[in-house]
């Protein structure tokens, strides 16, 4: 039996569609990345069709590949976590404020949460949904940002207490979650790399504030979440200051423990001790199999050695193949290239 894979977001943007992946960036002499937030203008100019298009070839170009559960591309939005934050009440896109973040590796011009966190009412997800679905003959994956996550791209000045913001960017995201749920996807998975960056907030609100967002959703839904170490400025970048990837040891407690049913992890880039798959006991483990952030085509023999290698710790029915993170910084021949060997790899195990 072969093991499954999966993608875990972003794929490449086609030229056709002109919307910025995460941020323009200015690489210093000193290795901090200056980073500026795109607006959604650019996002809104391009016609729906093309949209359509882009989303309709990043599921084809997945499944061409071998990818059993394949995500939309994330075509539409600007970046995971802005685009979300976009159909959100309290969240001021208009005026900016700058802050250092990612650990002191990145100044960002940042969207600023100056009202309480709401829904603004209409859904938006569900939409996204049902049209990649009706690109795929296999299950797609929706993708949502975590509560932690967005609190580290946004600047806050509004909320004096960081656990009250949490569970009511929760409660927004939850409301999002059902509606996707009930339009029918089968995988949802919530973005948390903050939780690498920030263990004691993660331990202290960031599960709790998971299981939120996850609240009512029936039991046929996948619960999924993603926790990788962060995106670098920019393609085969090797100084970038990534987290620590022996934080998955201090939170894997906690999330075997939680109602999440898979968790994705970077492995590609950090080689993790593997004994850390054993501390998920019932979990299942997408391990990251090929870096996201490395023009280096992984070859199928080195990604089907590591993950012989993984399932010395963890049953078959237990692991899943993906990439580290999404596919945003790659062009869509190299990604293309990396999938295939993953899944061939995936294939041979």
């Amino acid at each position: 039996m072969s093991l499954a894979t999966t993608c875990i977001g972003a794929y490449p943007k086609p030229g056709y569609v002109a919307i910025g992946n995460f941020s323009e960036t200015d690489h210093q002499d000193d290795g901090v990345t200056r980073a500026f937030t795109y607006t959604q203008d650019d996002a809104d100019q391009v016609p729906e069709a093309l949209l359509q298009r882009a989303t309709r070839e990043a599921l084809e170009d997945q499944i061409a590949c071998g990818i059993d559960v394949p995500t939309d591309g994330e075509q539409r939005r600007e970046n995971y976590i802005h685009y979300h934050c976009r159909h959100l009440r309290g969240i001021d896109f208009d005026h900016l404020t700058t802050r250092v973040h990612r650990n002191g590796a990145a100044v960002a011009d940042l969207p600023t949460i100056s009202e309480r966190i709401e829904p603004r009412g209409e859904h938006f997800l569900d939409r996204d949904f049902r049209l990649a679905q009706s690109f795929s003959s296999r299950p797609v994956k929706l993708t949502v940002p975590g509560p932690l996550s967005i609190m580290d791209t946004t600047a806050n000045t509004y909320y004096r207490d960081e656990r009250r913001l949490a569970f009511d960017l929760a409660a927004a995201l939850n409301y999002e979650i059902r509606a996707l749920a009930a339009a029918g996807c089968r995988y949802i998975q919530v973005d948390e790399p903050l939780f690498v960056r920030q263990v004691d907030a993660a331990l202290d609100y960031g599960v709790e504030a998971l299981e939120l967002c996850f609240d009512g959703i029936d039991a046929d839904v996948t619960r999924v979440m993603h926790m990788c170490c962060g995106y670098p400025g920019h393609l085969d970048d090797n100084d970038y200051l990534k987290a620590d990837p022996g934080c998955y040891f201090r939170l894997a407690d906690a999330i075997d423990r939680s109602s999440v049913q898979q968790v994705s992890i970077e492995d590609a880039h950090c080689l993790n001790d593997l004994n850390l798959l054993e501390r998920f006991t019932d979990t299942t483990v997408l391990l990251g199999v090929i870096a996201i952030a490395s023009s280096r085509i992984e070859s199928v023999e080195a990604i089907a050695a590591r993950l012989a290698a993984a399932l010395e710790h963890i049953d078959r029915e237990r692991l899943v193949a993906a990439p580290d993170c999404g596919l945003t910084m790659l062009d869509r021949e190299l990604a293309m290239a990396k999938l295939s060997n993953m899944c061939a790899a995936a294939a041979a195990v």
